[in-house]
């Protein structure tokens, strides 16, 4: 941990706008001995150095010492500085983890294991990183602050709260809802009435519940390979009969097995991972043979509305639907903040009585505050001009990445669909981009390994993905030639 780079990364989520910065890094300082980044006996920076690397006053530097000297964090030792404290004797054991009783009783009583299921991992300190190429992740200067903290205040009026602070039971905040219909869903060619429409905690959650409602033991399921590897976790502990559905350079084809399926979950607007695009032709060709053999298809539209690029005029499969088969699943977490966790189902009304029954069970409705907050950003126009203000900001991140990734690395093929956020990367045979993505995380570079997409992990061995919604422009090209570099000295068979 004595780099230069090390300890901006342990240090990189301060922030000088709040108060008590020496508590700051006192906690920062905590967090990393308690995660072994810093061990016992650890020798921390002067207080002059750290303060010269941070960019902060030396007072603050040395009153954050002190604090953790007198917690017992730290010892000081002279003229020599100050070091991790050791272990503290007299703490008392901690169970011993293959001690009878300690994990067997429970284990024993576990309907299901979702923890052994394969997950998608990215670091949560990843703002610490100085080159973090994710996907699903936004550079905090994207976010429309003012604008938000405008439309929280028209939310929190007198009138306003006595209107969203009751238990709504099953039901949604009206609000939102007319936003939904009048200004989000038709970008996306959709008219729905508002029977027709449910606010969820994310897509995440919209996701969870219609596996709940429509996949029993014995319905076949299509899924995409690779694809979203959460839908086929949720898919997976509710039926083993899973088809792949195959795809070509249109997108998934309608064939037999696609056929077969009594539901499909589909990502036709950016497919997940690969970002491709599928074409109107291919679209009709989809609905006509779900028509045909009856097959509910989910529509997945995780990344609408926000595109890098000028909006193609594709319309979505809920638009061309014409007799009430397609599940058109949204959010805005892609579009405005992972964190504010809205999202929304778009179904025929019989689908969405049972959504709201079964979501009742769970957890009532999602908070109303929130959907109010979010209903009056969409309504004062800041979520119009937000898509038009990001939009614009991410685009020459993209042209970067696509300009010189190429030229960086040729043995790879990049690819990127049409407005999409991310790059997908087939890396020379043998390479084992999980490999590379740890030698990379040292060095500060993070990027997502694509094997976890893929229901056989060794077929996705040498992909990974490029996110550049994280990453602020000026990091991107110092970055990539760190990738680069550790491509080329990175053994492939």
């Amino acid at each position: 941990m004595s780099s230069d780079i090390a300890w901006r990364m342990l240090f990189g989520g301060r922030s000088g706008d709040e108060p008590a910065l020496h508590a700051q890094i006192g906690r920062m300082v905590g967090e990393a001995i308690a995660a072994g980044l810093l061990a016992p006996g650890a020798r921390l920076p002067s207080s002059r150095g750290l303060a010269a690397e941070l960019g902060i006053a030396r007072n603050t530097v040395v009153a954050a010492y002190d604090g953790l000297v007198d917690a017992g964090v730290l010892v000081s030792r002279g003229r020599s500085g100050c070091f991790v404290a050791p272990p503290t004797a007299c703490a008392p054991p901690g169970p011993d983890p293959g001690a009878p009783g300690a994990k067997q009783a429970w284990s024993g009583r576990f309907a299901i294991r979702p923890s052994r299921l394969p997950q998608i991992t990215k670091p949560r300190d990843w703002t610490r990183y100085p080159y973090p190429f994710l996907f699903g992740q936004f550079d905090p200067s994207l976010f429309p602050v003012a604008a938000w903290r405008e439309s929280v205040k028209a939310a929190s009026s007198v009138k306003e709260i006595s209107g969203w602070s009751f238990d709504q039971v099953d039901d949604d905040d009206r609000a939102l809802i007319e936003q939904l219909r009048l200004r989000v869903l038709p970008r996306r060619g959709i008219l729905a009435a508002a029977g027709e429409i449910m606010v969820t905690i994310g897509s995440q959650h919209a996701l969870s519940l219609l596996v709940q409602l429509l996949v029993a033991r014995r319905t076949t399921v299509g899924l995409e390979d690779p694809g979203y590897t959460d839908a086929r976790n949720m898919v997976g502990l509710a039926t083993d009969r899973i088809r792949p559905l195959a795809r070509d350079a249109r997108g998934i084809v309608p064939d037999a097995d696609f056929r077969a399926c009594d539901v499909a979950f589909v990502t036709i607007g950016h497919q997940c991972p690969t970002t491709a695009v599928t074409p109107l032709s291919r679209r009709r060709e989809l609905l006509a043979a779900a028509a045909q053999d009856d097959v509910v298809l989910v529509e997945d539209d995780y990344e609408a509305d926000l595109s890098t690029e000028e909006e193609a005029g594709l319309p979505s499969l809920k638009s061309l639907d014409a007799d009430g088969r397609v599940i058109h699943v949204g959010s805005f977490s892609k579009v405005l903040a992972p964190g504010l966790r809205v999202g929304y189902v778009v179904a025929p009304p019989a689908v969405i009585e049972e959504l709201r029954a079964l979501r009742r069970l769970m957890l009532r409705h999602p908070p109303t505050n929130n959907q109010r907050s979010l209903a009056a950003f969409i309504a004062l126009g800041h979520y119009r001009a937000h898509l038009a203000r990001t939009a614009a900001l991410l685009r020459p991140r993209a042209d970067l990445i696509a300009a010189l990734a190429p030229e960086l690395m040729p043995a790879c093929t990049i690819r990127r669909g049409f407005g999409a956020k991310s790059f997908w990367v087939e890396g020379p045979a043998g390479l084992d981009a999980r490999a590379l993505g740890e030698r990379l995380r040292g060095e500060g570079v993070l990027i997502e390994p694509g094997d976890i997409f893929f229901m056989d992990p060794a077929r996705g061995r040498r992909f990974f993905r490029l996110g550049f919604t994280a990453i602020p422009l000026p990091q991107i090209e110092p970055g990539l030639r760190r990738l680069a570099a550790a491509l080329e000295h990175f053994p492939t068979k």
